[in-house]
């Protein structure tokens, strides 16, 4: 049984005189500990998938499968990591770690271990009771990844996390993740524009048609792991991207046509 099953999945907004749909007729099964990454133009609906799977938003219909059962609600078994980090600034690192676990009523000393681990995990020792005013902006994207990890969800939801960083710390930062991931497999979704990220991070990449958004191509992506950055200059990755744009600026061409 697939983790995630999405069958015949459509999203629309608005109302009959002013109907925009997002998604049209996706189809997709996520198994337990997959990387997917989700890569197509601006406003194709990756984001908008996202948020279906985390409950948020609701199919307008079709078929949207959690653990074999319909997804009515939100679970505490997804946690989500968004592009800002939207950290509480009157908190400290650590205070903003545990955030959920508050919400969620955890036990107190349990979730205090987990969230030091993670945040030593992350390479943050040290800086647990620092605020986030006095940390950069890819120190903050890894508490935010933190807060999505205390309560040990099997699903990660990753939109466009990293999109706001240099290049350089978010080269870092992905193969922070990937490290992570190594580390504590979870069923990840990542949501990305950039090619080249979501063939290092994935196990599959889903690319998508500008909207309404449809799956146009899923690419297998056969590269060992761990990862490195010296992959992305080999002949096989630059087939893999090669494919993906080909994909992606086709769909586009035909949208426009």
């Amino acid at each position: 049984m697939s983790k995630i099953h999405i069958e015949g999945l459509y999203k629309a907004y608005g109302n009959r005189k002013a109907r925009i749909t997002a998604l049209e007729n996706v189809n997709l099964s996520i198994e337990q500990n997959e990387f997917v990454t989700l890569v197509g133009p601006s406003g194709c609906g990756k984001s908008t998938l996202l948020k279906l799977i985390a409950a948020l938003a609701r199919p307008t219909r079709g078929k949207l499968l959690f653990d074999g059962a319909q997804l009515l609600r939100p679970t505490r078994d997804v946690g989500i990591v968004f592009q800002e980090p939207v950290l509480l600034q009157w908190r400290t690192v650590l205070d903003n770690v545990l955030l959920p676990t508050e919400i969620l009523g955890l036990n107190k000393a349990t979730s205090r271990a987990r969230a030091m681990e993670l945040i030593n995990l992350v390479g943050l020792g040290g800086f647990e009771k620092r605020f986030p005013r006095e940390l950069s902006g890819g120190m903050q994207q890894r508490v935010s990844l933190c807060r999505a990890l205390i309560h040990n969800p099997s699903v990660l939801l990753m939109d466009e996390p990293f999109a706001a960083l240099d290049a350089m710390t978010r080269e870092e930062l992905c193969f922070e993740l990937m490290r992570i991931w190594s580390a504590d497999k979870k069923t990840v979704i990542f949501v990305t524009h950039n090619i080249a990220e979501a063939i290092l991070l994935a196990d599959r990449v889903v690319a998508m048609t500008p909207r309404p958004g449809r799956i146009a191509r899923i690419v297998e992506i056969d590269l060992a792991r761990p990862r490195t950055i010296d992959m992305e200059f080999t002949q096989t990755f630059k087939a893999y991207s090669d494919q993906i744009r080909s994909v992606i600026y086709q769909s586009q061409g035909a949208a426009r046509s």
